[in-house]
């Protein structure tokens, strides 16, 4: 076979990937959900819920970007397999391979996308971080993952809704909830769930011994058309004095709500904003998104897990532990995925420990 040939049968196989990745993607079924968006965007009441809008508008950005690369490599392929089969090939040899292994690399690039097609994968990320065993340093711990995931959105350029928060007694926070909104959010942050643990030299030790301290993520996809009713007579509303984040101004009135599902015993409570309808808003969607999930567990222990019942954010149930001392390393346990700067890991850089997970679970199907 000559070089021509055996081009032509490696830009073959990128094609059949290729249109197998836009069949896998539903890119058919998605330029149906991007003229709905486009629909729904030029309504004249459109912009009245502006956070709503500002979702919307990016998954409508983010759909006809997806849409647009997936057929532009798929036409680009096309063209160098035309081009091929042209008289003068055998001259640009050199040329179209060059082109073949930029068009492999930008479908290597963008077929991460196929690792995240679950059911909730391209939905917002509802984010909740609890303090574990540990006492002060979990709590300071608790903060420090608070910012590695603020951090991790930033870099995505992913928007970031802080929803609920609650100060540590000396330092850091017992918990905080917060919303990331961004292409695949949930999909890529879902593994995230579990007992993170830290070992460092504790700076509220007099005695800066060695201390070990646990939080536990949880993450939700924000789930806003739900299959089941809730009424009324099953929620109980609390409001109260926000704290925390969003300044003085937030402070003024009982602008935070909790409301609480009476038969689940799930609750969700939203502080961030100044109007305590859009905090009640806010704390509903929440509470929806544990409902779905709860609803969707088949097992008792799954739904006691998501009550916080049945895993301790204690030693033993770790997914993934960040040590600073005697030796710096971060390890997830589920991929042994390791980094040996859990300074960088910790300011953000979490991607390829979450691609690990998903390449792993894509294996595992």
């Amino acid at each position: 076979m000559n070089f021509v040939e055996e081009l032509k049968k490696q830009i073959a196989q990128l094609a059949k990937k290729v249109s197998q990745a836009i069949d896998n993607l539903k890119l058919d079924e998605k330029e149906i959900k991007l003229k709905e968006l486009k629909i729904q965007m030029s309504q004249p009441d459109f912009w009245q819920d502006q956070e709503s809008a500002k979702i919307v508008g990016r998954q409508a950005s983010f759909l006809s970007q997806q849409i647009e690369d997936w057929y532009n490599l798929n036409d680009r392929i096309l063209n160098l397999a035309s081009l091929l089969n042209d008289e003068e090939a055998e001259d640009l040899s050199t040329e179209l391979e060059d082109n073949l292994l930029d068009l492999t690399k930008i479908y290597e690039s963008m077929s991460k996308e196929l690792m995240l097609q679950d059911k909730h994968d391209s939905l917002p990320a509802i984010i909740t971080i609890n303090s574990g065993a540990g006492g002060v340093d979990a709590q300071d711990w608790a903060q420090m993952l608070e910012r590695m995931y603020f951090r991790f959105a930033e870099y995505q350029d992913w928007q970031l809704v802080p929803m609920d928060r609650s100060l540590g007694s000396e330092a850091g926070i017992k918990s905080s909830v917060f919303k990331i909104v961004g292409p695949y959010a949930y999909g890529y942050l879902k593994n995230e769930a579990g007992v993170h643990r830290l070992v460092r030299l504790s700076p509220f030790d007099s005695d800066h011994a060695r201390h070990t301290s646990f939080a536990m993520v949880e993450v939700l996809p924000e789930v806003k058309d739900i299959k089941f009713e809730i009424k009324d007579d099953d929620l109980k509303i609390d409001t109260f004095r926000a704290s925390g984040h969003g300044g003085q101004s937030v402070n003024k009135s009982d602008s935070a709500v909790r409301i609480t599902h009476l038969p689940t015993g799930l609750s969700a409570g939203c502080q961030n904003e100044r109007s305590q309808m859009q905090n009640k808003k806010n704390a509903l969607d929440y509470l929806k998104s544990k409902l779905e999930r709860y609803f969707e567990a088949e097992k008792e222990e799954e739904r006691k897990a998501l009550k916080g019942e049945y895993t301790d954010a204690a030693w033993g149930n770790q997914i993934r532990s960040y040590v600073l001392h005697p030796y710096k390393l971060v390890k997830d346990h589920r991929t042994d995925h390791e980094d040996t700067d859990p300074d960088k890991v910790l300011s953000g850089d979490i991607m390829p420990f979450i691609e690990a997970k998903l390449q792993q679970s894509l294996a595992d199907k």
